[in-house]
């Protein structure tokens, strides 16, 4: 190494500890952040079950989560463009106390509709949370990019034991309100959270990315753009479109609420376990591949849950059903940073998402009137549809542009 180069790395190093600092921070908080959809999807079907006027309506506090997802991202964007994304970081952790606070109160009080306004707060904070990963990727280099993505979304592992975990030891503290003491314990750890994201330091939004860049209209005729976003919803939506039914399909199948549990917990684990490697498989392999394995462990989820109901089979399901989704929304995201210019980022990045949660609301909506009026194996046959729609998309791509390595 030359005399030049040895100054530069000594001064880049700093910068360097510093943005591996904020990765693992974010990390941290997706861990703790994580927790509050662990809870509401552990938690909503059976308190929409019990507090509901019609059975129907027992999966609406999640397709009501997923709505807040899908309605946030866009102001979350426009809050991360306008004031950096610290500020969007503590707005979301403001809604998952609220979250916290008005589920418990609405239990307490048997307040059905309360309760579809806390998860709305809840998928406030979620769609908040999801945006850790870019901003991930703001804090490093373009080279390491893939994997500062992927190493946040790994710390989704420890919120699948701190979530479910959380649910078995709390949901019989505070009788007869099951579930009340856990949504109080979830808004304790949504303040731990906010005070780990302080020590963030994000890049602030410059000149030039307050001002926009390219047209939109522009940026999403992209096919690789296009391609994308299909994978993206696919992989998002089938994920909780599945595991969304699942624990009540399990309880309505006769299964404990602690099997549920731990089956939910097992599924996060795997959604965000990847998550250690998923980033050097994209570097490797290209993110159409990664993604590509991605569906095909959705279809293969899909299948086992038609085999069987019994413990073994809900929690193979959920697994496959995880793994499949890191592996395809991750490499979906890592697609999308290869469709905008760096002033364009939270624009592409929150319109992308919103596009992905606004879907997924509603395959939310349809899952539990799916379980409820056909069953288990019909939530699960309808899955397969999307999943060929999203393979078709990806041939198409990789036919247009041969050659190109997606990495």
């Amino acid at each position: 190494m030359s005399h030049v180069d040895a100054n530069t790395a000594t001064a880049l190093a700093p910068a360097i500890r510093s943005g591996n600092a904020d990765v693992l921070r974010l990390a941290i908080a997706q861990a703790l952040a994580g927790a509050n959809s662990a809870v509401v999807y552990a938690t909503g079907a059976i308190v929409g079950n019990i507090l509901a006027p019609s059975k129907a309506l027992a999966t609406l506090p999640i397709s009501i989560f997923v709505v807040g997802m899908a309605a946030c991202t866009l102001p979350a964007g426009v809050i991360a463009r306008q004031y950096g994304r610290r500020a969007a970081f503590l707005t979301g952790t403001g809604c998952g106390v609220l979250v916290g606070l008005l589920a418990a109160l609405a239990i307490v009080l048997g307040s059905f509709w309360l309760f579809c306004l806390g998860t709305f707060f809840g998928g406030a904070y979620a769609a908040v949370v999801l945006s850790f990963r870019f901003a991930a990727a703001d804090c490093v280099p373009p080279a390491r990019r893939p994997r500062a993505l992927s190493a946040v979304m790994a710390g989704g592992v420890f919120a699948g034991v701190i979530g479910p975990q959380l649910v078995t030891y709390t949901m019989d503290l505070w009788q007869p309100y099951m579930f009340a003491a856990t949504f109080l314990a979830q808004a304790a750890v949504a303040v731990i959270c906010a005070l780990v994201l302080l020590g963030v330091h994000v890049p602030m939004p410059t000149a030039a990315e307050v001002a926009g860049g390219r047209p939109l209209g522009n940026i999403v005729r992209q096919p690789r753009f296009i391609t994308a976003v299909i994978c993206g919803v696919v992989s998002y939506t089938l994920m909780n479109f599945i595991m969304t039914a699942a624990p009540l399909a399990m309880r309505l199948c006769g299964l404990s609420q602690e099997s549920s549990n731990l089956g939910l917990q097992w599924h996060i684990i795997a959604m965000y376990g990847p998550g250690f490697f998923t980033g050097r498989l994209i570097t490797r392999f290209g993110a159409p591949r990664v993604v590509t394995a991605g569906l095909a462990l959705t279809a293969v989820s899909a299948v086992i849950g038609l085999t069987g109901v019994d413990v073994a089979h809900f929690w193979l399901t959920l697994i496959l059903l995880g793994l499949g989704w890191n592996f395809g929304f991750v490499g979906a995201s890592a697609l999308v940073l290869e469709c905008h210019r760096p002033e364009e980022r939270t624009r592409v990045q929150s319109l992308n998402d919103f596009l992905v949660f606004g879907t997924m609301a509603a395959g939310s909506f349809s899952s539990g009137s799916l379980l409820t009026a056909y069953g288990w194996d019909t939530v699960l046959w309808v899955s397969f549809l999307p999943l060929a729609v999203a393979l078709a998309a990806l041939a198409i791509t990789a036919s247009s542009r041969p050659g190109r390595a997606a990495g």
